[in-house]
This record gives structure tokens, sequence and C-alpha cells, in this order.
């Protein structure tokens, strides 16, 4: 460990990974409402979220797992496709509370792609939030309503049965993987629908 007179011990929160102070506190001099985007392995969360002295309230949120509950979702909730869902589920949130001026907060991305395809489904309801197109990678669009999934499951098929059934398992236990993109065009119209 570092000694002397000059050296100071990093906050808790920034030693853990999580907070990156320097962002934030431009972030909070805005004094825009943050969209907060935070994904794991298996879930992720979108959040509106307006800081305030005390402490930070959320306005609205969507986590994906209620892609499951309320939309009957049958894929993992932690890929491509079911970020892009909640994204646009959140979007639709915020515009029914009339949230409007927002700055995006990614934090310290871990899980950038799927954080993107949030921030795009966010876009995608109809927020207007300040970006740059160039801040999507090249093809991003394609691969939003996971058909790079069934294709890869699709050439996996054809070229070697076992391995297609060993990888896709968890999917062939619950749907066709072949019909992935049909799932998230079903999902996506009836997210519409609620709006």
């Amino acid at each position: 460990m570092a000694k002397g007179p000059r050296y100071k011990i990093p906050q808790r929160r920034r030693k853990e990974g999580k907070t990156n102070y320097h962002k934030r506190k431009k972030l909070l001099i805005s004094k825009k409402n943050r969209l907060v985007i935070r994904a794991s392995n298996n879930n992720v969360n979108v959040q509106f979220v307006k800081s305030k002295l005390g402490g930070d309230i959320i306005i609205a949120s969507a986590l994906s797992k209620e892609l499951v509950k309320k939309f009957a979702w049958q894929l993992s909730t932690g890929n491509l496709p079911a970020a892009y869902l909640t994204g646009y589920m959140a979007g639709i949130k915020a515009i029914k509370n009339k949230i409007n001026n927002l700055v995006l907060d990614l934090g310290i991305a871990n899980h950038f792609h799927r954080q993107l395809a949030a921030f795009k489904g966010v876009l995608d309801a109809g927020l207007d939030i300040p970006h740059r197109e160039s801040f999507f990678p090249e093809g991003f669009e394609k691969r939003i309503d996971g058909s790079h999934i069934q294709d890869y499951a699709k050439k996996l098929a054809e070229k070697d049965e076992e391995k297609y059934k060993l990888r896709f398992s968890n999917y062939l236990k619950k749907i066709d993987p072949l019909k992935i993109t049909k799932i998230f065009s079903d999902t996506l119209n009836k997210i519409k629908n609620t709006a």
C-alpha cells in the first residue's frame, strides 16, 4: 500500500468499481434527470433518476424480469433482445410520467452492448436524449431482435445436431431457438399495446 503525505485512499464505491465520482459530479452539475442503465449477467435495469441533496429519487424504472411477469417472455432476461425490450418498456413509462430533459448515465460499463441496446429501446420509445449516431456500433440494429442468436442456432443445427442440442438446451426446454425474432416482435407488439 502506498504511503506518504500526498496519498489518498479511494472512496469505497470507487475501490469496489461501482462509482466513477468524476463522471457523477459532471452529471449532477447538469441538473438534468438521469437515465441510468445497469446490466448484469442475468438482468437489465433501466431507471429515471432525479438527484436531490438528500439522495437520488427514482421517478420510473423497468427491470428485465418484468418481461417474464407481464409479457410472458420465454428467453433469457440478460441478452440483447431483453435489454432492448426493457429499455422500450422504460421509455413508455417515462412518457406516461412526462419525464423529459434527460442525460444518459451508463456508470462504469461492464456489459456495454446490453446497455446500448436498452438505450436504443428508450430512444425508439420516443424519448429525445442527446447522443451521437456514431455512438452505436455498425450493424448493431441487426442484433437487437436476436437474429444473430437465431442465425447461429440455425447454422449449428445444420452442422452438428448434438452440439446444437447441448448449446441451446435451455432454449429447447421452452421454445424453438429458430423462432427468436418472432418471439421478440410479438413481445414488442404487446409492450406497444400497453402504451
